[in-house]
Parts: C-alpha cells; structure tokens; sequence
C-alpha cells in the first residue's frame, strides 16, 4: 500500500489484485474519517481564533463567535444547519468526548459514528458521557480495539443508549418527554415529480398511523384490491387527510411559474411549482385539472421575463417579498443552504445605500441573514443577477442567479446550424387566450 496520500489518491495501479484493491478501499476509508477529525479540529480553532478578535473589536459577549458556523458550511459546501450542528459536534468531541475524537483520528471512526455517540449521550453530564465516551471508544487494557470500531450504526446507537439510561434514567425520561414538542412534518422533492411526505411524531402515535395504513392494505387486498400494499397505504393516507374519502374535491392553492404558452396551449417550458421545483409542462397541466385550483401569481410574460419591480421601502412591500421569494425558488440563495427562505434582505445593505429592488433584494432563511450580520461579511450584487458574498476571512463565494429557461423551444440538437429565436413574440402573432394571460400577469404583479 502507498504511503503518502497523494499516490494512495491516484488510485490502484493497472493490473492490481482483487486483495490489493480490498486493502486500496481500507487505506481511503481510513483517511477520509482522519480528514474528518482534521476538518473539527480547524473549525474549533477557527471559532477561538474569530472569537479572539469580536472581543478586541468590542463585540458583546452574546455575539461572540456569530458567523463561524456559516463560513464552516461554506467551506464545506453544506447548508448553514449542517455547518452549525458539524461545528457543535466538533466542539463537542474535542473537549468532552477525546477517546471518540482519537479514534476518528486514527482513521478507525467516521463522522456519523461520532455523531451518533455524541447524540446519544446529549442528555448527561459531561461526566457522564465521558464515562460513555471511554466505556465504548477506549482500547481494552491489553491493548484490544475499542467495543465500538466493530459495531454496526444500530449496535452502536443501542449500546449508547443502554449506557445513557444505566447512568441517568431521569434524563432519558424527560429529554423523551420533551422530544414531543419537536414533533412535525416535512415535504421534500423526489425524483419523477414525486415528493416524500415524513412525519415526526411520538412512537404511540407513529406507530398508530402505520397500523391503521397497514390494515387497509390488508382489508383491499382480502377485498381483490389489485394496487400493491405500499400503493394502498400510499393512497389511504391522502384519502383520509385531505377528505376525498368522503367524496370532498379539495382546493389547492398553487404558486406556479410558468410561460402563457405553456398554461393555455401545449408548450414544454418546464413550469416552477414552489415548494419543489421544475415539472414538466404536460404534467403541470393535468395536474392542476385534477381540483379546484386558485393559480395565486403568474410571473413570466409571453416572451418568459420575470417582471421586475422596485420600491423606495426600506422593507420590501408584500408584492416584491413574494416576487423575490417565488423568483428564488422558495429556498435560500446562500450557497450550499436548503432552508426554506424566511426574511427578504438587501444583498448591499439599505444603510450603504442599497436599494429595495428586485436586484438588491435576496431570499434568506433566519440563519443565514444573522450571519451576514456579523463582524466582516460583506455582499453585493452581480450584473448576471448572482450574488457575490465575501467572508470575514477574505474567501468568496458565488450564488449563480435562479435557474431560467428560454421560453420557446430549443434549437435541435441534430441541427447544429440551427440557432434558437429570442427575440419577444409580436403581440400581434398571440393567441387570445396568451393576450389575456399576459394582460393577466401584469395586472397581478405590478398591483402587488
């Protein structure tokens, strides 16, 4: 096996043997969980050294630190959340938990076996979870490896927890107790125009939902039900939440892009539905047939502009919030960030003289605007409609504008001298129902 990273990252030579493509394997898993301990130990010195300087600046202490989760998760191209609960984690294991960070640094532990220590011990004493920490990651007195290198993620998770209720049930209890309030539910895009539907809910009532779906599927399939099981729990669950099981024809309200062509007549531009991204035209269509749908905004005239708009505000009037926020898809413009935006913000602040205008003016979730609050970010705004944030330690980053399409068919691609026509349509050329779907969306957007 090579020693040095650099040829062991070249990969295995030609001709390499079953055995040394196994050991080739090893070697890199190794030092991808070293890289990990490597990368929590910078981002704890990174906050001493930021926190260092905010106190010589006079920061107040409750500030102190602010932003270094975010350039944490900018460099490692991870959501600001992420980048918050990698910072913790890392604190967390140099100073609490030193048998775990050792063997992360010998390459023997990844990251997610970490955490998961690191989770399950979050209820204790740091007497506690030392206890746990040496218990589970320590070697044995004549030198046998850790218990938990050679557990699997459920072995490990269960033997934390076994350990964390042996030394305090009490705070098991309550931490269980209080785990309810965090109950919830959460949408997110699959692929296919799919979505997953997941909830977070107390095991009585999890486990309550589950056996109801599943009994369905039982009672349909006795009765010749020829869906799947999965299909008939899939199908009930929508039935008995929205009401069509009682014969109710729900009313969707639906913010959706999309050209004038491809709403009243048969074109492809792909159509933006918030809350998950592009769909097909087709698609799109059918499914906005399928109920009683209230289209809340059209933001594209016939030629596929996005319509612009501007105020003398310092807060961007409701109008141009929603623009803004249906214009950036509905999620954070801060690289790496999925979080749901929560706050229109001047990329140059207002206070330096920027403007409450579609190109000042970004979606950001919560965390992300406090960040660029701190001490040294700074931002503005690039002529293609990207932003350009600048960290306090001088890196940069680059947030490319929303993704936009051409609003009429693209050149064939086994054509090669073919070009693509971007000019406008001549309003004349039209059809009735585009003219009044383009006198529909500027009558929408610019009373906003």
């Amino acid at each position: 096996m090579y020693e040095t990273i650099d040829r062991l990252l070249d990969g295995p030579p030609p001709g390499a043997s079953e055995g040394e493509l196994v050991d080739w394997i090893s070697r890199l898993e190794a030092v991808k969980c070293t890289a990990e301990a490597v990368q929590a130990e910078a981002a704890v010195r990174l906050e001493e050294a930021l926190r260092e300087r905010q106190s010589e600046a006079g920061v107040p202490a409750r500030k102190l630190g602010e932003g270094v989760a975010s350039q944490v998760a900018l460099a490692r191209r991870v959501s600001p959340e992420r980048g918050a609960k990698l910072l913790g984690l890392a604190k967390i294991l140099i100073a609490e938990m030193p048998h775990t960070f050792a063997l992360m640094r010998a390459g023997l532990f990844s990251q997610w076996q970490a955490t998961i220590l690191a989770r399950e011990t979050a209820c204790l004493s740091v007497e506690h979870r030392r206890v746990i920490d040496h218990r589970l990651c320590a070697p044995g007195p004549d030198g046998q490896p850790a218990k938990a290198v050679v557990m699997g993620l459920r072995q490990l998770e269960n033997a934390a927890k076994k350990l964390a209720i042996t030394l305090d049930q009490a705070s098991v209890v309550a931490r269980a107790a209080n785990a309810t309030k965090d109950r919830r539910v959460r949408l997110r895009p699959a692929p296919d125009t799919m979505t997953w539907l997941g909830a977070l809910l107390p095991v009585k009532d999890g486990v309550a939902v589950f056996a109801a779906l599943d009994q369905a599927a039982k009672s349909a399939a006795a009765a010749g039900d020829e869906r799947t099981r999965g299909q008939v729990m899939a199908d009930t669950l929508v039935e008995r939440v929205t009401g069509r099981a009682e014969g109710v024809q729900p009313r969707i309200e639906v913010k959706i892009v999309m050209s004038a062509d491809s709403l009243a007549n048969d074109g492809d531009q792909p159509a933006m539905v918030e809350g998950y991204g592009p769909v097909p035209a087709a698609w799109a269509r059918e499914a906005l047939a399928d109920a009683e749908v209230f289209v809340r905004r059209l933001f594209t005239d016939p030629a596929g502009r996005m319509v612009a708009m501007e105020s003398r505000a310092r807060k961007a009037p409701d109008g141009l919030a929603e623009f803004i926020t249906t214009r950036d898809g509905g999620t954070c413009r801060t690289n790496g960030c999925d979080a749901p935006i929560r706050n229109i913000d001047h990329i140059q602040r207002h206070a330096d003289g920027g403007t409450t205008s579609v190109e000042n003016l970004q979606g950001l979730c919560e965390r992300c605007n406090q960040a660029k609050e701190a001490l040294g970010w700074q931002a503005r705004p690039g002529p293609d409609g990207s932003i350009i944030t600048i960290t306090p330690t001088g890196h940069t980053y680059t947030s490319p504008p929303p993704d936009t399409w051409p609003p009429y068919p693209l050149p064939d691609i086994r054509s090669p001298e073919s070009q693509p026509d971007t000019r406008a349509p001549d309003p004349a050329s039209l059809s009735p129902a585009e003219l009044r779907l383009r006198d529909l969306i500027l009558d929408h957007t610019l009373a906003a």
